[in-house]
């Protein structure tokens, strides 16, 4: 049986309906929306805020986190770029997240949202995080109490940042680590994008070289809409030649997806994980880098 490194970091539907309304929780919304840009666009997708459908009905409590507008970094092209662990930790901070709470994390439609924001807390060092297994999908399927309207909110709190570095990393170091044999760069996009097959929505088709496919998609039940069993995720991994041993870099397209396969390999034990932010929105984007097709 594969064991998982943190139990508390994936909470079930059942195990949050049973703490709501303890002092201590604090439970946000993430959804985000993407919308194909029109031709011509410089961007591959439009962001829609989740904020819409958290107002017709969200988990009784919880507020909203608006990735884009409040959790990304401003003056970039680049979609949900991580902002200075400073920012983020008072734009946390304003909706109540602080030092001493325990924090779940939800979204529609795909985990990757809140798997995302679970990734950013862990930069800034802060590890009571969970993510709700299913999202807010299998919430309301399963017939539990939703509420409508603005939220309540949280008292505002402080929350300090214990950077960890290299949780992040840059195209100059996804570069440097092409032929690494030290290092697996995963890419979590479908295996068409991956291949480089069909349309692309990014500048050029095709993935970094010498990366291997893990599609975050991959690591859901289509059926449950719940997380894989820990030992199909590390069979998928196993079966990529992802490895404890070797450093692991993911990427996507915007630096979503990838925190789904990121969150994964730390409960399977995984050590060494970094996240390429700008993933193929930028790599594809800068003709001096190289890319790879099949």
């Amino acid at each position: 049986m594969v064991q998982i490194r943190d139990p508390d970091a994936l909470i079930s539907t059942d195990a949050l309906a049973a703490r709501l309304g303890r002092g201590d929780l604090r439970c946000y919304d993430c959804t985000t929306y993407l919308e194909p840009a029109p031709a011509g666009s410089p961007v591959p997708y439009e962001v829609v805020s989740g904020r819409q459908t958290f107002l017709v009905g969200h988990i009784p409590g919880a507020d909203f986190l608006d990735l884009q507008r409040e959790l990304s970094a401003s003056g970039t092209r680049l979609m949900f770029m991580m902002p200075s662990v400073e920012q983020l930790a008072v734009t946390f901070g304003r909706h109540g997240l602080g030092d001493g709470c325990h924090v779940v994390l939800y979204s529609i439609g795909s985990m990757m949202w809140a798997t995302r924001v679970w990734w950013m807390l862990r930069t800034l060092g802060f590890d009571r995080a969970s993510v709700l297994d299913g999202g807010f999908d299998v919430w309301q399927a399963e017939g539990r109490p939703i509420e409508g309207g603005e939220p309540k909110g949280y008292p505002v709190t402080t929350l300090t940042p214990r950077s960890r570095p290299g949780r992040i990393v840059d195209k100059i170091a996804v570069k440097a680590a092409i032929g690494d044999s030290r290092t697996v760069t995963v890419n979590t996009l479908a295996p068409q994008s991956y291949q480089g097959l069909g349309p692309s929505p990014y500048r050029r088709p095709g993935r970094v070289p010498g990366s291997v496919n893990v599609p975050a998609t991959d690591l859901v039940d289509p059926t449950t809409r719940r997380f894989v069993s820990p030992a199909d995720a590390l069979a998928r991994f196993r079966a990529a030649g992802v490895t404890a041993d070797r450093r692991v870099i993911a990427y996507c397209g915007a630096g979503i997806s990838a925190t789904v396969d990121l969150f994964l390999l730390h409960q399977l034990g995984f050590d060494d994980l970094t996240l390429y932010d700008g993933s193929m929105s930028e790599w594809a984007e800068d003709s001096s880098l190289p890319i790879e097709t099949d």
